[in-house]
């Protein structure tokens, strides 16, 4: 039987199946050159189940840093908590306004076509608390991911699992120490649900989670510790989708040189999945070769654009790159 990497090789040639090859072949070379990759993740690749591959690519030293935005991150964990109670519904291009009601109406939270349930969301954020509360009261700041991995430790966790633990790329992250950052982290339930707190009272302020710029520092500080030696390949960028889970990390480097006057290398590798046209001003949509004038890639860098759909396209690369 044939596998997805033999698939690929014989029949993805020319056009974005072409691209997606190449940007595969090139991603192996860069790790087989002695390079690391940081993987961006935008949309909702969590809820589109992208973690049992993800975590794979963890496991088999292929991901060695994690951006992603703050529905990614918490919807992991929604998952391995709660997947027996989600609703699926392959129908979902035809609902209408009152089916979106009543979804609304028993608490259950629509991505696509996965609903999720309001309780799960209410555990997480009763564990988070806890978190968020001890944090504070020691006057420790962590980022968002860092206290989800607590979360994670607590011994009566795992008895709620719904899910096989190893589908759970958060928690392959935490078992490997694959760094993640979390930008825009507001804009998610538990960014929404720690807002609360603050606006409440419950938490004195905001200081026990780490800021966008205070996050930024740290990735700064990560690139130029990891960045490579003078025979090694510098840090690859993969990037699923668009928006700040790729805006945010790829700045790291023309901060670096621009901002700090340090000197270090620029990004030794770049591919972008998404489904955006090119357009003026937009990022979703840029080229690769834009991001050279940016001081964010060398003329030499390999690039790729890849412009189809990324829950279609990032478990393809990815199962070339494990040998499914």
């Amino acid at each position: 039987m044939s596998s997805v990497r033999s698939f690929m090789d014989s029949h993805f040639l020319h056009f974005n199946s072409g691209e997606t090859v190449r940007a595969a072949r090139a991603y192996e070379a860069h790790l087989e050159a002695g390079g690391k990759m940081m993987v961006t993740l935008a949309g909702a690749m969590s809820t589109g189940r992208i973690g049992t591959l993800l975590s794979q690519m963890i496991r088999a030293d292929k991901v060695h840093a994690i951006t992603c935005t703050g529905a990614n991150l918490e919807e992991d964990l929604m998952y391995l908590l709660a997947a027996g109670t989600y609703e699926y519904l392959p129908e979902w291009r035809s609902l209408r306004t009152e089916d979106e009601v009543a979804l609304y109406e028993r608490g259950m939270n629509r991505v696509t076509d996965v609903a999720i349930p309001e309780d799960v969301m209410r555990h997480l954020e009763e564990r988070l608390l806890v978190q968020w509360q001890q944090a504070s009261e020691q006057g420790v700041s962590k980022r968002p991911a860092e206290h989800l991995w607590d979360v994670l430790g607590q011994a009566d966790l795992e008895q709620h699992f719904q899910a096989p633990a190893q589908s759970s790329w958060v928690l392959t992250a935490r078992e490997h120490q694959i760094p993640i950052w979390t930008p825009g982290w507001e804009d998610s339930t538990t960014g929404n649900m720690f807002a609360a707190y603050v606006w409440r009272g419950v938490l004195p302020d905001h200081r026990c989670v780490d800021t966008g710029t205070a996050q930024m520092v740290s990735l700064m500080r990560w690139y130029h510790d990891r960045h490579g030696g003078a025979d090694d390949p510098s840090l690859g960028f993969f990037q699923i989708g668009g928006g700040i889970a790729g805006d945010f990390p790829i700045c790291a480097v023309p901060c670096l040189i621009q901002d700090l006057q340090i000197e270090v290398p620029k990004w030794g590798y770049f591919c972008q999945i998404s489904d955006a046209v090119t357009s003026y001003g937009g990022y979703s949509g840029a080229p690769p070769n834009e991001k050279i004038t940016w001081g964010k890639l060398d003329a030499e860098s390999p690039r790729f654009m890849i412009q189809s759909d990324a829950s279609i396209v990032a478990p393809l690369i990815f199962g070339y790159l494990l040998g499914e």
